[in-house]
């Protein structure tokens, strides 16, 4: 046994480093972004809110696309800041992980790459031991962190090429707008966030714009989603950040029309305030999300009453279950919350989402 695990924990074979500034990245509303792996475009930089433009340099919701025939897979980062919480996996804040496109035309999860605990720079095999075939791979890229560089390891007799099949499909993306639980707070790795479990669900590029504890409404945010084009369904999912009177008062609807101008005829699901684990016991808590969702719900009627076609709104009641196992700690998400989140979701979206 001793000897099969000084086996498998030796190299497979040297590597070669193909720079995945070379393979086409998804996940982004536009690319006109300071640097590659970053969610905001660089004439933000001043212009957002300082927490903003910081959380816009995570690159939460991003993945490269490649294929390969190696045996291997191995996988260099450069963390750009190198952070860590208490609250979620060093793999979930500022590593990797990597799917394979099966016969069925399923993503499979293969593996992870594993931050370093100390130090920005990681080298990591993901997968190892395998047939020499084409398959078709997607990265995801650190939720609570941004990389500054990105290389992707193979066998010396193999190479890395661009994809050859379009998925998730890249065309009409949906846009989910929202907080640190929609940015990826706290799944285990990046693949879990429920907005990359809903993408490989439907086949169908998201764009995630979660900004943690950000998520007020800021009117260039609004622009952004408003510079996405031609996008199948948008999701506003900011109620856990956003005061009870930005929502209901003329930020809100002014967020809202910034966005439903560029877009008339794009369905928009309007998202309450998830039932928190300590809604059940912390008055102030369930005080505050009640009154948030009455929020929502006021500027959902108003924008009804003036006419608005094409905007749902969707109930929380049943997100993540009633059992309060879906939460880390009393907020964000675990693994389960996630994938009960975009179980949840799905059918509201394949319903509603422009086809």
């Amino acid at each position: 046994m001793a000897a099969l695990l000084l086996a498998a924990a030796l190299p497979v074979k040297a590597q070669v480093w193909t720079n995945a500034d070379e393979l086409p990245l998804y996940g982004k509303a536009r690319h006109d972004t300071k640097e590659r792996y970053e969610r905001l475009p660089a004439e933000f930089e001043g212009r957002s809110r300082d927490a903003v433009w910081y959380l816009g340099r995570n690159s939460a919701g991003l993945y490269i696309r490649f294929r390969s025939n190696s045996t291997a897979i191995w996988c260099r980062w450069t963390a750009k800041f190198g952070n860590h919480m208490n609250h979620q996996t060093l793999i979930g804040t500022r590593g990797v992980d990597l799917y394979t496109l099966t016969a069925k035309n399923e993503w499979r999860f293969m593996g992870a790459g594993k931050p370093k605990i100390d130090g920005k720079t990681t080298t990591d095999r993901i997968v190892a031991n395998m047939t020499p075939e084409w398959r078709e791979y997607m990265l995801y890229l650190p939720l609570y962190d941004g990389i500054t560089s990105l290389e992707i390891g193979v066998d010396s007799t193999a190479v890395v090429e661009q994809p050859a099949v379009d998925s998730p499909k890249h065309e009409r993306p949906i846009v989910m707008y929202g907080t640190s639980i929609l940015q990826g707070g706290c799944a285990n790795r990046p693949g879990m966030c429920h907005t990359s479990i809903i993408s490989r669900r439907l086949n169908r590029e998201v764009i995630n714009l979660g900004f943690s504890g950000n998520a007020l409404l800021d009117y260039e945010i609004a622009e952004l989603i408003a510079s996405v084009e031609d996008p199948a369904l948008i999701v506003f999912d900011y109620v856990p950040n956003a005061w009870d009177y930005l929502i209901a008062g003329e930020e809100g609807e002014k967020f809202f029309r910034i966005v439903r101008d560029a877009h008339p005829d794009v369905p928009i699901l309007f998202l309450e305030d998830p039932h928190f684990a300590h809604y059940e016991w912390d008055s102030f808590i369930r005080g505050e999300v009640d009154k948030k969702n009455a929020a929502q719900r006021a500027l959902f009627k108003k924008l009804k009453k003036q006419g608005e076609k094409k905007i749902w709104y969707v109930k929380s009641d049943d997100m993540v279950g009633d059992d309060n196992e879906a939460f880390v700690e009393n907020t964000h998400f675990t693994d389960l919350g996630m994938m009960r989140y975009a179980e949840w979701l799905l059918p509201h979206i394949k319903r509603h989402m422009k086809k």
